[in-house]
């Protein structure tokens, strides 16, 4: 049976399940990159506009451009306060609607794993960032996202969580390659943990459902299963003295620069 394909219609929902986790990771991530004030950003694949948000709250931009082929998750990222100043455009990553040398920093957030041909999405971003600029991203790396556990315990049932089209450029080695293949120097690269809590089972099972691929494949199973399912997640994710519950999640982060002219 052919994998269906991962959904992005609802963006609260999505933000719930992935943004919260996008956040967490974004926080360490820029404090890595250290970016400094009044660039202009471009982020691509920006969603419900989770990292988004982070730039415009951390970084003082000069301003911020997010791209994403979904209106459902523009229409969420627009309700952001902090996001008010910010354009938002449907566009495809891997021909990005601006011309050359137009941003100061390019970045994807949990993105390049899904753009079909990555290579091209990494000289879309070197192309649009001016020289001396920096190109950035960070991707869950495979099997250590966060549904991770769900897809585990699914497979028990026979049931498929989807992954992304690309997810070998989640791979460190295959990440330093893009980069350096797109002729960016001082290419730097990182490994990322995080760590969620949720406040009892119910908050991680509803928030886990805003994730589409998580959703779609618990959709398959009989109501019995999901409830045995549920009962495997308890045992694989036990809570606290207070009903919390934490797993972690690791992400590969990279960052180079646009070389300057000759």
């Amino acid at each position: 049976m052919p994998q269906q394909p991962i959904r992005f219609d609802d963006g609260a929902a999505y933000d719930r399940g992935m943004g919260v986790w996008s956040q967490l990771a974004g926080q360490v991530f820029l404090d890595w990159l250290a970016p400094s004030s009044g660039l202009r950003w471009i982020d691509i694949g920006c969603g419900s506009g989770a990292f988004t948000e982070l730039l415009a709250q951390r970084c003082a931009p000069a301003e911020i451009h997010g791209i994403d082929p979904s209106e459902a998750q523009f229409a969420f990222a627009r309700l952001r306060p902090a996001l008010r100043e910010t354009t938002f455009l449907r566009g495809d990553a891997m021909a990005l609607p601006f011309e050359t040398d137009r941003f100061d920093a390019a970045v994807m957030a949990l993105v390049l794993f899904f753009v079909p041909d990555p290579a091209k999405g990494v000289a879309e971003m070197a192309r649009v960032v001016r020289p001396g600029g920096t190109v950035s991203a960070y991707l869950w790396i495979a099997g250590e996202g966060p549904p991770a556990p769900f897809t585990v315990e699914l497979a028990a049932f026979g049931a498929t969580v989807a992954q992304a089209p690309s997810m070998d450029a989640a791979r460190m080695e295959v990440l330093r390659a893009l980069w350096t293949d797109a002729g960016l120097e001082a290419v730097e690269s990182c490994e990322i943990a995080v760590r969620r809590t949720f406040a009892d089972f119910d908050d991680l099972w509803s928030s886990s459902m805003g994730i589409s691929q998580i959703e779609d494949a618990v959709a398959t199973l009989a109501a019995g299963d999901v409830q045995l399912l549920k009962t495997r997640l308890r045992a694989r994710l036990p809570a606290d003295a207070q009903g919390r519950i934490t797993y972690a999640a690791r992400v590969n982060a990279i960052k180079g620069r646009v070389p300057n002219s000759p």
